[in-house]
């Protein structure tokens, strides 16, 4: 069987990469920990509008346990949101509890309901896991977009990201009057480059969403990645190229129709360009995240090995060859910008 198959393991949190997430704030003290919800009485499927299974339950616990499961999820909510300020805690209320056991870090996702407006938000909690918590770090440093999340020992809490799952915007929106098809297939050029210049693997469809802003006289496209677990995992360089994906097709179809030789190109460049210059300003920080990422075991030495090698080939650069964990071939990669 293909080791794409297989569910990578959870990898510990090691001391080093505790310290940085205590430097840089994202270390917190939880009133709830991840296998404080795994002790559910009951659970029933989750369905969408067309009926089909979500792979999601719906979960219940014995009424004695429901005011402090509460309680905590909602304080967690504030953590994240607010740094902790139980102002508006009154006003909120925990409307659901859902479970995967679909994903490698087997979430929770806590439906928060503000009873003044009958607003909702949600947010995850998760078993943590060293590669997931290098990939959001990553994400914040790295790319355009701002990432919320907390860790509090074995738990990880992350913050919702709105958008349209890539698989559903292929199946239900791609073909609809009004995109900016061009504009669509240069972000999908972006997002390919970004994910391989910073090691994030196994981008299907259905592990990014699309964020579309209408703009004053067209529509903006954001491919924002929701899944960080094969962050520098996996030992074959096209692992971390989303074109590669047999369910990215209608993306990269998109990009041979629309897009030149020469376009695709200077995307590329352009994305490098932008990423240089935030490795440049946030410098300090990029250190410290590679310094820990270098002494943690975030995959084997076969996949580590067979990486480096296809990398160098690819690149030109034998300096991969000298590289002995995840986090040297990275950081060789990001140098090489």
């Amino acid at each position: 069987m293909s080791s794409v198959l297989l569910k990578k393991a959870c990898f510990p949190i090691e001391e080093s990469l505790y310290e940085y997430l205590q430097d840089y704030g994202r270390l917190k003290t939880l009133p709830l920990q991840y296998f404080d919800l795994v002790n559910f009485s009951q659970s029933i499927n989750v369905y969408n509008i067309n009926g089909k299974d979500t792979l999601w339950e719906t979960v219940f616990y014995e009424p004695s346990l429901v005011n402090e499961i509460h309680n905590g999820l909602k304080q967690i909510y504030s953590l994240l949101k607010s740094d902790g300020n139980t102002k508006a805690l009154k006003h909120l209320s925990v409307d659901r509890i859902d479970y995967c056991t679909f994903g490698n870090s087997k979430p929770f996702r806590i439906k928060i309901l503000n009873t003044l407006n009958d607003n909702y938000d949600y947010y995850y909690i998760k078993q943590a896991d060293a590669s997931r918590v290098f990939g959001l770090e990553l994400e914040e440093l790295l790319s355009p977009n701002r990432v919320n999340y907390l860790v509090h020992q074995q738990t990880l809490i992350e913050e919702h990201i709105v958008g349209i799952p890539g698989d559903q915007f292929m199946e239900n929106n791609l073909n609809e009057d009004g995109h900016n098809e061009v504009r669509l297939a240069k972000e999908f050029v972006k997002f390919n480059e970004r994910c391989y210049r910073r090691l994030l693997g196994d981008m299907r469809a259905y592990n990014f969403i699309i964020d579309i802003t209408p703009d004053f006289d067209q529509i903006q496209y954001r491919i924002r990645a929701i899944d960080f677990d094969q962050q520098s995992y996996e030992g074959r360089r096209n692992f971390y190229l989303p074109q590669y994906f047999k369910e990215n097709r209608p993306f990269v179809d998109l990009g041979m129709k629309l897009l030149s030789k020469e376009s695709v190109e200077q995307y590329q460049k352009e994305e490098r360009a932008v990423m240089a210059k935030r490795i440049h300003n946030d410098g300090q920080q990029l250190k410290d995240l590679l310094k820990s990422m270098k002494v943690h075991a975030l995959s084997s030495p076969l996949k580590i090995e067979n990486l480096k090698n296809e990398i160098a080939s690819k690149e030109k650069n034998p300096s991969f060859l000298t590289c002995h964990s995840m986090g040297e071939i990275l950081e060789t990669l990001l140098l090489s910008l």
